[in-house]
């Protein structure tokens, strides 16, 4: 397992953007993958989108497709969340997730992530 360091985040209006940042603290090997879910109090972990690190292969959840981009560089284990045009709906804890083994088919299965950070929050207000 890695350590992971979310950054950004906070409060914005509905229609604005906001940008997350997610080191790992080490490197780590194999199917280098980095990703992003989100939760809310009422709702269990959602996938919003990953990314395979050497590949730069992206995968986006379709509430998101359109708005958030998801980026990241192999060299120093960190990834990228760029949220444009929020909707009061994306308001959650969105955490950075990573895993060195996961399976194409597993991608969005918040289960297959071995490591986790401690989430940042979001809020969009309308």
């Amino acid at each position: 397992q890695v350590q992971l360091v979310e950054s950004g985040g906070g409060l914005v209006q509905a229609g604005g953007s906001l940008s997350l940042t997610c080191r790992a603290t080490a490197d780590f090997q194999g199917r280098k993958t980095m990703a992003w879910f989100r939760q809310t109090p009422t709702m269990e972990r959602e996938f919003v989108a990953t990314i395979r690190l050497a590949s730069r292969q992206t995968y986006l959840a379709d509430s998101v497709k359109g708005r958030f981009t998801i980026s990241g560089t192999n060299a120093d284990n960190t990834i990228y969340l760029q949220m444009n045009n929020l909707k009061p709906e994306d308001t959650a804890r969105y955490y950075c997730a990573a895993s060195s083994t996961i399976i194409q088919s597993q991608l969005r299965n918040p289960l297959q992530y071995s490591s986790w950070g401690q989430g940042t929050q979001v809020t969009v207000s309308s």
